[in-house]
C-alpha cells in the first residue's frame, strides 16, 4: 500500500507543479499570458497525471482486495514483481491518454482573440476558442472519458464488490469495522477524483461557464491533490495525536494513580 501511496504523492506534486506556478505568476503580473508551446506542454502533463492517477486508484483498489479477501496470500500476490509493473502501467496509461488529446489539439486552428477563459490550459476551454471544426476532438474526449476513465472506475467497483462480500462474511462487528476502515481513505479519494473528473470532462459544451469551469477545475487539479495527503494522514495515530495537541484537544487520563510501595 505504501509503495502505491508514494507514487500517488509524487503524482499530487506533479499536479500542483504543472498548474499552480503559472497561475501564481499570472496572478501577480499585469499581462496574463502563456505561449502556445507552454500551453500544449501544460495540457500534456496535466492529462498525463490525471490518467495515471485514475489508473493508480484502480491498482490501489486491487491492493485492498488482496489485503482483505486474500490476507494469507497478500504478501505473495502483491510482491515487488507485481507492484512495479502495475505502477508502470498506470503511468503509461496516463501518458497514452494525454498524447492522444495533445496530438488532436495541435491540429486545431486558433485565430483572432486567443483568450482562454480558464485558469490553465485544458482540452475543453481550448476547444471552445478554436475556429476550426472540433467535432472529432469532442467525440474523442467523451470516448476517452468513457473507456480510459471508466475502465479504472469499473475495476474499482468490481474490487469493492468482492471486498463488501468478504466483509459481510465476517461475524464480529469489530472485525467488520477494522476491515472497512482500511478502505475508507481510498473510497473518499475515489469519490472526489472521479466525481470531479466527470464534472470537468463530461459536461456538454453548451453548459460551460467561466465560473463553473474555474470552480470545478480548482477542485479537480488543486484541491484534490491537497486533500489526498490529509485524507490518508488522518488515519495515522501519530498524525491524529499531533492534530489534537495543535488544536488543544487533550485527552483526559481517567486511570487512577498508582501507588508505589516505599523502599527503605
Amino acid at each position: 500500500m505504501y509503495f502505491f501511496l508514494g507514487h500517488l504523492a509524487f503524482l499530487d506534486m506533479c499536479y500542483s507543479s504543472v498548474t499552480l506556478p503559472k497561475i501564481l505568476v499570472n496572478f501577480l503580473r499585469q499581462q496574463q499570458t502563456i505561449s502556445y508551446r507552454e500551453c500544449m506542454a501544460q495540457m500534456f502533463f496535466l492529462m498525463s497525471c490525471s490518467g495515471a492517477e485514475g489508473t493508480l486508484l484502480a491498482v490501489m483498489a486491487f491492493d485492498r482486495y488482496a489485503a482483505i479477501c486474500k490476507p494469507l496470500h497478500y504478501i505473495y500476490i502483491m510482491n515487488k514483481k507485481v507492484c512495479v509493473p502495475l505502477a508502470t502501467v498506470s503511468w503509461l496509461w496516463g501518458i497514452l491518454n494525454s498524447t492522444m488529446h495533445t496530438f488532436l489539439t495541435t491540429n486545431v486552428s486558433f485565430c483572432g482573440d486567443n483568450q482562454i477563459y480558464h485558469i490553465f490550459c485544458d482540452v475543453p476551454p481550448l476547444l471552445k476558442i478554436a475556429c476550426s471544426d472540433t467535432y472529432i476532438n469532442e467525440i474523442i474526449l467523451h470516448l476517452a472519458s468513457v473507456f480510459m476513465g471508466m475502465s479504472p472506475f469499473l475495476s474499482i467497483v468490481i474490487s469493492y464488490l468482492y471486498i463488501l462480500l468478504a466483509i459481510l462474511r465476517i461475524h464480529s462487528n469489530t472485525g467488520r469495522h477494522k476491515a472497512f476502515s482500511t478502505c475508507t481513505s481510498h473510497l473518499v479519494m475515489v469519490i472526489i477524483y472521479f466525481g470531479m473528473a466527470n464534472l470537468n470532462y463530461n459536461r456538454p459544451r453548451a453548459g460551460y461557464s467561466l465560473e463553473v469551469d474555474t470552480l470545478v477545475s480548482t477542485l479537480y487539479c488543486i484541491l484534490t491533490p491537497m486533500l489526498n495527503p490529509l485524507i490518508y494522514s488522518l488515519r495515522n495515530q501519530d498524525m491524529k495525536g499531533a492534530l489534537r495537541r495543535a488544536l488543544g484537544w487533550h485527552e483526559k487520563d481517567n486511570a487512577s494513580p498508582r501507588t508505589q510501595p516505599g523502599v527503605d
